[in-house]
């Protein structure tokens, strides 16, 4: 029993969800229209649930949402939006805008959204239209001429054009876009009365325009002067255009359709011609009584010659099996022919033209001469095939904001054709990839993140065309100073630095290392001495020279270079001593100055001593080592007081021991006595 109640219980759920589901009305969009200023509703109506949820947009914009039977309500703009207790949507004082799709959708939990869409028109009364046409007068043989409408309120739902009463509607005659009618190719049939009727919902308003074409004189007579079939660049001439009438037209002129100045007289005076002038001049006559128009046209052709000289050149094609031979004269009118007689007798080109050679080693070192012709002028260039010369390479180093050095080889060999380059480090062929690139014409090989430790090495370059090649190693150095030299200012206040690099040394920059007091300026001099040397200025690779200023004149500096390679290091400078002479200080200048005239003293009176030793008849025999000590006493005494300077202490000499013989001395002993004294 309990099993037939459980099923009867879902049996009926199901019917009555079958019964209860959401449904919406209406299934198919509608179109509402309304009123400027009143109040207009968005009408809905639903079944199946009795308090769906309900959500209203504009576009995506949710702009209300509320339950049924829920008193609360959000997204309504105040004053502007009411919700209906059946779900729709009242707008209040409606204005235009809020033209636009409005869809409401309908939402029950658990089951599906059922939606709505209508399209909302809001029209103001239509007041004060009016004609207009577009500058100047409808001219029979004009392209168009255009009418169009305005309002100063309102704007309509349905746009109709007439022409002398009868409906206009789009063709080969007339276009109708927005508020513009186009009368196309207008004729004398095509001069009326026109009207335009505007209509929306609520009000209608109708306005005429009377459009007169003007059309008409006989053929005219034109003519060219200076008669001329082609006239040049720079040079002028005079057009003008006469017709019979009734009473004599006027004349405009027409350059390729374009209006361009006319006299009075209905003549045009051109002046300074190019050939951007070249083409179709139209004149248009006007009759001024009958208001029509005839037009006759006549041809003006303006030659120039092309602008500079024709260009040869030459490159390699088919794997560098063959030669292509180029002449390039551009610009002129018309066109240069260009040709090369002695490769070909009978082939030409215009402005770019270009023949290929296979039976290349006979044009080596051969000029081949490219004749250029215009009607204006002929001239001619030429080129000679040769194959790579000695050529020096030249290195580009520069470092980045991360300091990673770029060392960039240029191998440039002059070639015709242009050469090729191959290089070669270590015997291997060296491909672009993350630590090398070549460039696109394969003149340069860049190694990034230059290691000066690892680097360092020899780079071979080959340059080959098809005509030969010539191969350069270069072998890439230390950072290095190759000489260098100092220029002190004439109150030596400032020196000037300057140096040289070997051709292949990587370096991204200097360090100028100073030793010595600090740089000073007047107003905050600094004095201090500095016991090593430390950098004062970092200059970049291309630097070879620097200024340093500051010194003090009485003081001495050293000074020297550091070459870098990102942040290593290379082989420093030699060191410039910069400062007073070197030598003896002031005051030991002063002592010996004191101490010669004293030492001069002593000696007269030791030689006067002797002098009077002998004349009193002293013995011939050796001087005991007593007297011998006693002269030397005396004589070494006052100069150990006067010489107080820097000068050293005369020497101790070694006093001679007496010669062993059983003779008595000679007078020679007491000459080298005093002689050693």
């Amino acid at each position: 029993m309990q099993t037939l109640f459980s099923l009867v219980f879902v049996l009926l759920v199901f019917i009555t969800g079958n019964e209860c589901d959401l449904s919406i009305s209406p299934k198919e969009p509608v179109s509402v229209e309304a009123l400027v200023g009143t109040n207009v509703t968005l009408s809905v109506s639903h079944g199946g649930v009795p308090h769906p949820e309900v959500m209203w947009f504009k576009g995506s914009l949710l702009v209300a949402k509320w339950t049924i039977g829920n008193g609360s309500v959000s997204g309504v703009a105040s004053g502007v939006f009411k919700p209906e207790l059946n779900g729709s949507l009242t707008f209040m004082n409606v204005s235009l805008r809020y033209n636009g799709t409005y869809t409401v959708e309908l939402n029950n939990i658990g089951e599906e959204k059922v939606s709505a869409t209508f399209y909302l028109f809001v029209y103001d009364i239509i007041m004060n239209v009016s004609l207009h046409t577009g500058p100047g007068d409808a001219i029979e043989g004009q392209v168009s001429f255009t009418l169009y409408y305005s309002t100063m309120q309102g704007e309509a739902k349905e746009v109709r054009w007439f022409f002398n009463g009868l409906q206009l509607r789009n063709g080969s005659h007339y276009s109708i876009s927005g508020k513009n009618l186009t009368i196309n190719q207008p004729s004398r049939n095509h001069t009326g009365r026109y009207a335009v009727l505007l209509t929306n919902p609520f009000s209608s308003e109708t306005q005429h325009w009377n459009i007169t074409v003007l059309y008409g004189p006989d053929t005219p007579v034109l003519k060219v002067s200076p008669t001329k079939a082609v006239f040049v660049s720079g040079e002028s001439l005079f057009l003008s255009c006469r017709a019979e009438g009734e009473a004599p037209p006027s004349a405009t002129w027409l350059f390729n359709g374009e209006s361009i100045a006319t006299s009075s007289a209905g003549t045009v005076s051109l002046t300074n011609v190019k050939t951007s002038q070249s083409g179709v001049y139209t004149c248009v006559m006007i009759n001024t009584r009958t208001e029509a128009t005839l037009q006759r046209n006549v041809s003006i052709i303006v030659y120039e010659s092309p602008s500079g000289r024709p260009l040869c050149s030459v490159q390699a094609v088919n794997g560098g099996g063959a030669l292509q031979f180029l002449c390039l004269w551009p610009g002129g009118a018309p066109e240069a022919q260009v040709s090369f007689p002695s490769l070909s007798a009978n082939a030409s080109g215009y402005s770019n033209y270009s023949i290929t050679i296979n039976n290349i080693q006979s044009l080596k070192g051969r000029e081949i001469i490219c004749k250029a012709k215009h009607p204006l002028v002929q001239t001619q260039c030429s080129v000679i095939p040769r194959g790579p010369v000695d050529f020096l390479p030249v290195i580009l180093i520069s470092m980045s904001q991360d300091e990673q050095t770029l060392v960039v080889i240029q191998c440039s060999a002059k070639a015709t054709p242009q050469a090729l380059v191959h290089w070669v480090k270590d015997g291997n062929l060296l491909q672009t990839g993350p630590k090398y690139q070549i460039s696109t014409n394969t003149t340069q090989l860049f190694i990034h993140d230059f290691n000066a430790t690892t680097d360092l090495d020899t780079y071979t370059c080959t340059a080959i065309n098809p005509l030969g090649n010539k191969t350069v190693d270069t072998t890439l150095l230390v950072p290095q100073i190759s000489n260098s030299s100092v220029f002190l200012s004439s109150d030596r206040t400032e020196v000037t630095l300057k140096w040289h690099v070997p051709l292949t040394s990587v370096i991204t920059g200097f360090d100028i290392q100073m030793k010595g007091p600090e740089l000073s300026i007047p107003s905050q001099p600094k004095l201090s001495i500095a016991s090593d040397f430390r950098t004062i200025q970092s200059k970049p690779a291309s630097a070879r020279a620097t200024a340093v200023s500051g010194l003090d004149p009485k003081c001495t500096y050293y000074i020297r270079i550091i070459p870098k390679a990102g942040r290593t290091a290379g082989e420093q400078s030699e060191q410039h001593r910069i400062g007073p002479a070197a030598g003896l200080s002031g005051a030991a200048i002063a002592g010996i100055a004191a101490g010669v005239p004293c030492a001069l003293l002593i000696l007269l009176i030791v030689l006067a001593f002797i002098y009077c030793t002998r004349r009193g008849g002293v013995p011939r025999y050796p001087v005991s080592r007593a007297v011998e000590k006693a002269v030397f006493s005396q004589s070494t005494l006052n100069p150990h007081r006067l010489l107080r300077a820097r000068l050293k202490p005369p020497p101790e000499y070694r006093h001679q021991q007496p010669e062993r013989s059983a003779h008595l001395p000679s007078m020679n002993s007491s000459v080298r006595m005093a002689t050693t004294v």
